[in-house]
């Protein structure tokens, strides 16, 4: 029985394929084709957009999808959240759908903009959002460039940016923030109640986190005196406690741990000067929590 699984074609496209590939499953894509295959015999991929994800999941022509949270949240549809991945297109933090209007405007807050239009992409989400306010607006649908409709077809957008740097490019200033949104995996009900499909659907989340959990981290082993070791512990900024192990020279202990890789720098110095020996660092593929 095969697992189909959706994966977002567009902006999320090349950042799930890395991560799928870091957690050890090879998708292989054809640009004339939006069907994939995988590393896995038993899972086969279909290219969708991620506006349209929840809609085939929940339908069940997918038995699971990538997506985002805000993309599940416009559409209104019944699907199971499995599990949150954080990871955007460019950098590893959620992404936020914004209230933005122009720089030399008038407008503050969301109040300010009774009676204006409003485009975005994610019609729904704004309309609750004004509606929550109790501030009558008219939101427009935008099939993109949106940033360069206000100030003549729109008075305000609601968009979606990680750094703001677009924003700002179109001296936009942002007024508020609509929505926080992640990548997430989701599931067809029946599918998820059917109990190999879960479990597979379950593997899955399981090694994309790992993948994600290994990122911009190292492992770390050494050797140390018994008699230094709490020197070199009080040294470690470790995951975890780090996993201690016995030497044929019984004066002697391995260490072993991962740690942040930026914190390397200055961590092995220490660990050097705390009597620490065969220091190695090395690459992680996966971290499972």
């Amino acid at each position: 029985m095969k697992l189909r699984l959706g994966i977002p074609k567009g902006s999320l496209q090349e950042a799930t394929l890395q991560l799928f590939a870091r957690a050890g499953l090879r998708v292989f894509t054809n640009s004339r084709s939006y069907f994939a295959s995988t590393g896995d015999p038993e899972i086969e991929c279909m290219l969708i957009r991620a506006q349209e994800m929840a809609r085939y999941v929940e339908h069940g022509a997918l038995d699971a999808g990538l997506t985002g949270l805000d993309w599940v949240v416009e559409s209104g549809l019944d699907v199971v959240a499995v599990a949150d991945l954080i990871y955007a297109k460019q950098s590893r933090g959620k992404v936020r759908w914004v209230l933005a209007a122009p720089e030399d405007s008038a407008y503050r807050k969301a109040e300010d903009l009774h009676g204006k239009i409003i485009a975005t992409e994610l019609v729904n989400v704004t309309r609750n959002y004004f509606r929550a306010k109790n501030v009558d607006v008219q939101v427009e649908f935008s099939w993109g460039a949106t940033e360069v409709k206000p100030p003549m077809l729109a008075d305000a957008i609601v968009e979606v940016t990680e750094t703001g740097s677009s924003l700002r490019a179109n001296r936009l200033r942002i007024l508020d923030t609509v929505l926080e949104s992640n990548t997430q995996i989701i599931a067809n009900r029946s599918a998820w109640s059917d109990g190999e499909r879960r479990r597979k659907i379950d593997n899955l989340a399981l090694m994309l986190r790992g993948a994600m959990e290994a990122q911009d981290r190292v492992g770390l082993m050494l050797n140390v005196r018994k008699e230094n070791l709490q020197g070199v512990l009080s040294v470690l900024p470790a995951l975890q406690n780090p996993t201690i192990s016995t030497l044929s020279d019984s004066e002697w202990v391995a260490v072993n741990t991962v740690i942040e890789e930026a914190e390397a720098w200055q961590v092995i110095p220490r660990l050097k000067a705390a009597q620490a020996q065969g220091i190695v660092e090395y690459p992680l593929n996966k971290v499972v929590m």
